[in-house]
């Protein structure tokens, strides 16, 4: 019997944990890397290296690909509708993707479809921006370049029209949104297959610092069935009228007058959803496996009360791997996954993850465990 063959674009820790997903469902991953040394590039078998940026380059791969997928979403929206023309399998497929890759597509589309959104519009120049502020109650108000960004790269948070000026010089559009007055983050992931079937994980709580997830809890912490049900509901709404094969993480704002409100999407695998490798019955790659492929979707209840994961940024201490006998001997349940990466100080580099009955337990365990590893603490 012959397996498929899933083609990944882009070597980093996304396809890196996939691989671990695919290799038990006999799926063959392929991994387009720009170099040798990526995340994913080092564990995987069959590995093609190129520019996503190159329509050759991805033609290349795709050959011979029975499905093509990503890690992320900066593929030229033009190329990816030339392989579809080819007739290479792309999911998602750009007229999803694109919504994923430009915020001002992704707003008008969600406002169309009567999601509700922080209020935003295009801004022309400095000046246009002192207007939309005028517009929405005042400043601060939020600027985001409407392409490119990620991890807090591409936005910004400005006071006055003369702060408003940089986002300007990258030449790109730019998109303002309200600042909204949010009493935390949550983000919604769900899975969809072409045939339509759907499964909503667990809404959880993501705890941002300095603009990166650094800790994420399974499920968020007193949000009620209702208000879980109206984000999961918002979630699959956006994957059926978007027409999303593949994972999609809704990043959202609970504000402190009850709303939800969608921030970001990301139409992959995503940093809320690494806590399932652990604490769900189907992580949330097996799932995007197997939506891509059109199989029967996985079960993704979780598997304990309480899932805890933290992200492991790079310190000052670059030799994480002695760090593991006093992480491994204090806590034998925390589980630590490592993306192969050379440390640098902020950069992601692993997360770990702990499950349990008691939050507070699992909190402490999940951040001792991280802050030791990065080594901000020492005992």
């Amino acid at each position: 019997m012959t397996y498929p063959i899933v083609g990944m674009v882009g070597g980093g820790q996304l396809a890196r944990m996939t691989q671990q997903a695919a290799i038990p469902l006999g799926v063959r991953l392929r991994v387009l890397a720009a170099a040798p040394e990526e995340s994913a590039a080092q564990v995987v078998g069959d590995v093609f290296l190129g520019d996503e940026a190159d329509l050759e380059d991805l033609r290349a791969f795709a050959r011979g690909c029975d499905v093509l997928t990503f890690d992320h979403e900066h593929v030229p929206t033009g190329h990816l509708r030339a392989l579809e023309a080819d007739g290479t399998k792309v999911r998602p497929g750009p007229d999803a993707l694109v919504h994923a890759q430009d915020k001002g597509v992704m707003r008008e589309k969600l406002a169309a479809i009567g999601v509700p959104c922080p209020r935003n519009r295009i801004v022309a120049d400095p000046a246009d921006v002192a207007a939309f502020a005028d517009e929405v109650g005042g400043w601060p108000v939020v600027l985001k370049t409407v392409r490119g960004g990620y991890d807090g790269k591409g936005v910004w948070v400005v006071r006055d029209a003369a702060q408003a000026e940089v986002p300007f010089q990258a030449g790109v559009p730019v998109l303002a949104e309200e600042k909204v007055d949010f009493a935390r983050e949550l983000a919604a992931c769900v899975v969809r297959s072409p045939h339509g079937q759907a499964v909503a994980y667990p809404v959880v709580e993501s705890v941002q610092v300095d603009g990166i997830c650094h800790e994420v809890i399974a499920p968020a912490p007193d949000l009620s069935e209702e208000r879980a049900t109206e984000a999961q509901r918002i979630a699959l709404t956006i994957a059926g009228e978007l027409g999303v094969t593949g994972h999609l993480a809704v990043e959202l704002f609970e504000t402190r007058d009850g709303r939800i409100l969608v921030n970001e999407l990301a139409m992959r695998p995503h940093n809320s959803g690494h806590w399932t490798i652990d604490g769900a019955v189907t992580s949330q790659f097996e799932n995007h496996l197997r939506a891509v492929l059109d199989l029967p979707l996985g079960d993704p209840r979780a598997r304990a009360k309480w899932t805890v994961m933290v992200n492991v940024l790079g310190g000052d201490y670059p030799d994480m791997y002695h760090a593991y006998l006093h992480v491994m001997a204090r806590d034998p349940g925390v589980k630590v996954h490592m993306y192969g990466k050379d440390v640098k100080p902020g950069r992601k580099v692993g997360h770990v993850t702990v499950c349990g009955d008691d939050l507070d337990d699992v909190r402490e365990r999940a951040g001792h465990a991280a802050a030791y590893l990065r080594g901000s603490i020492t005992e």
